[in-house]
């Protein structure tokens, strides 16, 4: 009889592991096994921030536990933000969807933009590729040989954009702002090429981009050979060898006498430069799978394929952790409030 329940015991010991066995070999696959993850970018295909998503959709699939293939989504519109709000409140929290935003989508939550459904603080930062700035530039053939010149026009210039965030209305709107240089914003482009096209067609004369892209791919670089277009002003503190023509935010605010509170309200409208070319997932992203992202993101910034690439794209690839972009978020979101009153008052279209 002992003999029997011992028999027994070890059948139903066996028969438990059988069913056991499938489900323990099943929790030790990689979680990204077999799986898919999407990168939305929240511009037109094609532009600077596209070719950087694709470049590193190339390459960080193979530093997932897993290999799970990796495959970019467009979603364009004002600026990145019908993307970003996709990627908050209807992509699903399990870190295959991931957003590519424009570096200045922030300001749209900033100024109280009615469109902006998200957070951009609480987002789970994965990690930047470039520290990029801005510039403004105009038809060589424009009555515009300086930004002054725009400052005196009588008749305003017009400047392509996709929408509040972009890199032109975020110049102009701060230029307007420090030093009284005025333009006509055309908004509603997907991207910076379609912009190109306007430019070129006459359509508009001026344009706004992020220095990397416009040295980065064509029809710029023709532009720059052609001396097509000239270079009105840039964001960063230090002029920018290529378009060293070009003077700074800061010195046409020194230029100008530009008052204090002024000077706070475009340096908080200038922060998104450091994180250009950035990565995040959804806020409820389990924290297992935001490190394991943030650990592929990068060991891909150092890749040589990737640096190869990057160097064809005259892209210089200055990767920044997902820690320190999550601290810096917190930090750029909380504004005095009188600097958040008047970057309302400048994106009131």
């Amino acid at each position: 009889m002992k003999q029997r329940n011992i028999r027994i015991t070890f059948s139903i010991l066996a028969f438990l592991l059988c069913l056991a066995g499938p489900r323990l070999g099943a929790a030790q696959e990689p979680y990204y096994k077999g799986k898919q993850i999407r990168i939305i970018v929240g511009l037109s295909s094609g532009g600077g921030y596209d070719r950087a998503a694709r470049m590193l959709a190339r390459t960080i699939g193979k530093y997932i536990p897993g290999n799970p293939d990796v495959v970019v989504q467009n979603m364009p519109g004002a600026s990145s933000v019908t993307a970003s709000n996709y990627v908050w409140g209807v992509a699903k929290p399990d870190g295959l969807t991931l957003l590519a935003p424009h570096n200045n989508v922030y300001l749209s939550q900033l100024s109280g933009q009615k469109e902006v459904q998200f957070d951009l603080a609480k987002f789970q930062w994965i990690g930047s590729l470039e520290n990029d700035d801005m510039m403004l530039f105009a038809r060589a053939d424009a009555p515009y040989k300086s930004i002054g010149d725009i400052v005196k026009a009588k008749e305003q210039p017009k400047c392509g954009s996709t929408g509040v965030g972009s890199s032109d209305y975020v110049m102009s709107k701060v230029l307007e702002d420090t030093i009284g240089a005025k333009v006509t914003h055309v908004t509603g482009y997907p991207g910076s090429s379609e912009i190109a096209i306007a430019l070129e067609r006459g359509e508009v004369s001026c344009m706004g981009l992020t220095i990397a892209t416009y040295f980065g791919r064509e029809p710029f670089g023709t532009w720059y050979k052609d001396k097509y277009v000239r270079f009105l002003a840039q964001s960063g503190r230090k002029r920018d060898s290529r378009i060293a023509d070009a003077p700074t935010v800061y010195e046409l605010m020194d230029e100008y006498k530009t008052p204090a509170t002024k000077r706070r309200v475009a340096e908080a409208m200038l922060q998104g430069g450091e994180w250009a070319r950035s990565l995040m997932a959804p806020p409820a992203t389990p924290a297992d799978r935001v490190a394991i992202l943030r650990a592929a993101h990068e060991k891909a910034s150092k890749d040589p394929d990737l640096l190869a690439e990057a160097k064809k794209l005259r892209m210089e690839i200055t990767h920044l952790r997902g820690e320190h972009l999550q601290s810096v978020a917190k930090e750029v979101m909380t504004q005095p409030p009188e600097v958040i009153e008047q970057i309302k008052k400048l994106f009131v279209q």
